[in-house]
């Protein structure tokens, strides 16, 4: 028998996390039509969308994180400072590739 819309219902849980996921996969198509975009306009727009949708997926995180649906692991100072250490070595070749080709 097959379902039908009004048949299934989602928890709260369940359609916070469903628009959670929505949101971060808007910011993702956002993101690369930023990228691709070629025109200042096209551009100034799109960014105006993605930091919308931003904000709309900061406040569902906010609600989920309130109501227990969510758990945040605080990372530990070690992993933080192993990740700022990998970072600032990528940062550096690449100035350092920039540099050996004078840009």
């Amino acid at each position: 028998m097959k379902q039908s819309k009004r048949d299934v219902s989602l928890s709260e849980k369940d359609a916070l996390q469903d628009m959670l996921d929505c949101e971060k996969l808007l910011m993702n198509y956002y993101s690369v039509a930023l990228t691709e975009g070629s025109s200042m306009a096209f551009r100034r727009e799109i960014l105006k969308h993605y930091g919308a949708h931003a904000n709309t997926q900061f406040s569902v995180f906010e609600q989920m994180l309130s109501r227990g649906y969510y758990e945040v692991q605080p990372a530990e100072k070690m992993m933080i400072d192993q990740k700022a250490e990998c970072f600032l070595k990528s940062l550096k070749q690449i100035s350092d590739k920039l540099s050996a080709q004078g840009v």
